[in-house]
């Protein structure tokens, strides 16, 4: 047994059962034995890959979304370009690299930070990022961001803040909880906690013994706090992860190990843990603070943006074996079977504005 395990188990015996929000917090943000805490997981060396990993061309054209939107703003001086769960820093360098191309006056006159608490990752980030001729700064969390104009993308960041799960049983909807098994492993279980039913999706009234409902309160807090800065201090935010639009039913906690599916419960802080994001309460909780809030499918999205023709650019002069990579790449970020219906986008923006890669008629 490892040692989180251990612990999630002594603590169990202790102090009762723990909330599924509970045990994922301890699984991914332990200081001591967390799975963000202890290792870089991205890569084909980690756990899973994720866009900016797979190919330049993802960094690439959400630098182009940053520019444009910064362009429609009214171009604020001293705007700020952040990156909140910013990975190993593959999709920061491939954002600073593109805007200082295509918007010197937002690369040189702003300010580039990345929001992160791992010390691992602040490692990788730092050491992609040092050939970047820019100055990078550090801050653990969005409250110790400077007070700027802000433009901040999170990929694959909703998908790993803790869920609260709700299972149906024969006394209503009960607050899912991990308990001990007789064996002295870890167990699901129907804990004494209810839901408050106008929580609930619509689908739920109908849902049968043992469905499962997800509710995310932090993942909407987190939403609000980063709405509250952009509706104060200027500035738009672009969030991309799997996930649907709309709450319903259905149990999608999952743990990944070497790029293979594993139990949630087998491997507490080795394993990564993550639940699909109800990209309509992201929406809510943004629309609450004043702000237009845009969601489309990842693959729309980037193909808006261009990715065909950034693909055929790069592979103009390339190789057949280039070319070739190219189009896996595009295949993988933006097909109907891969990322490109899964993932979705959100942008959060002032009103007034035509967000780019969301066409108007949506």
């Amino acid at each position: 047994m490892s040692a989180l395990k251990a612990r999630i188990a002594g603590l169990i015996a202790t102090a009762g059962p723990i909330s599924v929000a509970e045990y994922m917090a301890l699984c991914l943000s332990d200081p001591e034995h967390g799975y963000y805490m202890t290792r870089d997981p991205f890569g084909s060396d980690g756990d899973f890959t994720t866009a900016p990993e797979i190919s330049q061309m993802f960094g690439e054209l959400i630098g182009a979304w940053i520019a444009e939107t910064w362009r429609l703003l009214g171009q604020p001086a001293g705007a700020m370009v952040v990156e909140i769960g910013p990975g190993r820093g593959t999709l920061m360098r491939d954002m600073a690299r593109t805007l200082a191309k295509i918007a010197p006056g937002l690369h040189h006159d702003g300010a580039y930070a990345l929001v992160e608490t791992s010390p691992k990752l602040r490692a990788a980030q730092a050491s992609a990022l040092e050939s970047s001729a820019v100055r990078f700064e550090w801050h653990a969390e969005i409250g110790r961001l400077p007070r700027r104009p802000m433009l901040i993308v999170g990929n694959e960041l909703f998908d790993a803040l803790p869920v609260r799960q709700y299972v149906k049983t024969g006394q209503g909807w009960r607050e899912r909880v991990v308990d001990i098994d007789a064996m002295g492993g870890l167990r699901f279980a129907a804990g004494a906690g209810s839901a408050d039913p106008a929580l609930m999706p619509p689908s739920a009234l109908e849902a049968q013994p043992g469905s499962i409902v997800e509710l995310a309160p932090a993942r909407s807090a987190l939403m609000q706090r980063i709405a509250e800065r952009i509706a104060r201090d200027g500035g738009a935010g672009l969030f991309i992860d799997y996930g649907y639009r709309a709450a319903a039913v259905g149990d999608t906690l999952q743990a990944v190990l070497k790029h293979t599916h594993d139990d949630p419960l087998a491997h507490p802080g080795e394993a990564d843990l993550t639940a699909h994001v109800d990209f309509g309460a992201l929406a809510m909780a943004a629309r609450a603070e004043g702000l237009q809030a845009r969601i489309a499918n990842q693959g729309r999205f980037l193909l808006s943006l261009g990715l065909l023709e950034r693909a055929g650019a790069l592979g103009a002069r390339a190789t057949t074996e280039v070319r070739e990579r190219l189009s896996g790449e595009v295949e993988r970020l933006a097909g109907p079977n891969a990322m490109g219906e899964l993932f979705k986008v959100l942008a959060v923006a002032p009103q007034g504005i035509q967000l780019p890669g969301f066409p108007a008629s949506d």
